[in-house]
């Protein structure tokens, strides 16, 4: 890529809101740009980018990704008319996130590398340039063609030794925002009890983070069972707000230029993410 990543890096901020499509009502997304987040990211794999204009609309100034499209139920060519008409409408404040998914969850996957490729050429022929588009990437190949045909990398589940291990791959000047899933709770045993599940069910039984966690050197025994308590505190920052922050920051510390944190459990995820940032 010969264009200049930086401002559009720096349009992100260091922190973001992660949440699944519909978390942040017009409400909550005004507040966590009036919090000072740099972005709201939207994850899950809808059909189409109706909900990105919702937030957008409700708010003036912060980043929105999506986290991520996924290839297999969406058409490129749709989703790439989607998005000129939405940087019509808003310039600048739209960064497209795409991916594969996982196995699983796909009975049309397969070959997700060449089938990110071709979504990729289907972009570009329609006018999507590199610089506002990400990947989702865990392994040594998509980090790379992330560097290659995006601005960079928005890897999930993944805990700050990831970011190491992902820096030293995309090099200097791609963008690296992970997701990193959070709960501002002083027990430890209450917060696992509310980190464990959705880190379980599915993750755990995924075969493309399971890989990724085996790859940074967690066992079998710390992904079994719901995974250990040391896997869940790895993948699941914990404790009061400034706990909370001093952990989800390791990633930046490890090369990461932003972190989107997760809110889980039940409740407004805005009240967690006031203290966080102010922390």
């Amino acid at each position: 890529m010969t264009t200049d990543r930086s401002a559009h890096i720096a349009r992100f901020g260091s922190h973001g809101a992660w949440g699944w499509w519909g978390t942040f009502s017009p409400e909550r997304a005004r507040r966590i740009e009036e919090l000072g987040y740099g972005t709201i990211w939207l994850g899950g794999s809808p059909e189409h980018l109706r909900p990105v204009r919702k937030v957008l609309e409700s708010t003036d100034t912060i980043t929105v990704a999506t986290g991520i499209v996924n290839i297999w139920n969406t058409d490129a060519a749709t989703i790439a008319d989607e998005y000129v008409e939405i940087d019509k409408d808003f310039p600048g404040r739209f960064y497209l996130g795409i991916g594969a998914g996982h196995p699983e969850a796909t009975a049309e996957y397969k070959k997700p590398y060449g089938a990110v490729v071709e979504y990729l050429d289907v972009l570009d022929d329609k006018g999507v340039p590199v610089e506002r588009r990400l990947l989702a990437a865990l392994g040594p190949k998509m980090l790379k063609l992330s560097a290659e045909r995006s601005l960079g990398a928005h890897p999930y589940l993944a805990p700050p030794q990831n970011s190491a291990a992902a820096r030293e791959t995309l090099g200097s000047g791609v963008l690296l925002a992970p997701e990193h899933k959070a709960v501002v709770d002083t027990d430890p045993a209450a917060a696992r009890a509310i980190g464990r599940p959705p880190v379980d069910d599915p993750y755990l039984h995924l075969r493309n983070y399971v890989a990724n966690l085996k790859r940074l050197g967690w066992s079998d025994d710390d992904i079994a069972d719901g995974g250990s308590d040391a896997l869940i505190d790895a993948l699941v920052a914990h404790g009061d707000a400034a706990s909370v922050r001093a952990q989800v920051d390791e990633h930046l510390s490890a090369g990461a230029d932003h972190v989107a944190i997760q809110i889980l459990g039940d409740g407004d995820p805005t009240e967690p993410l006031a203290e966080i940032i102010g922390a």
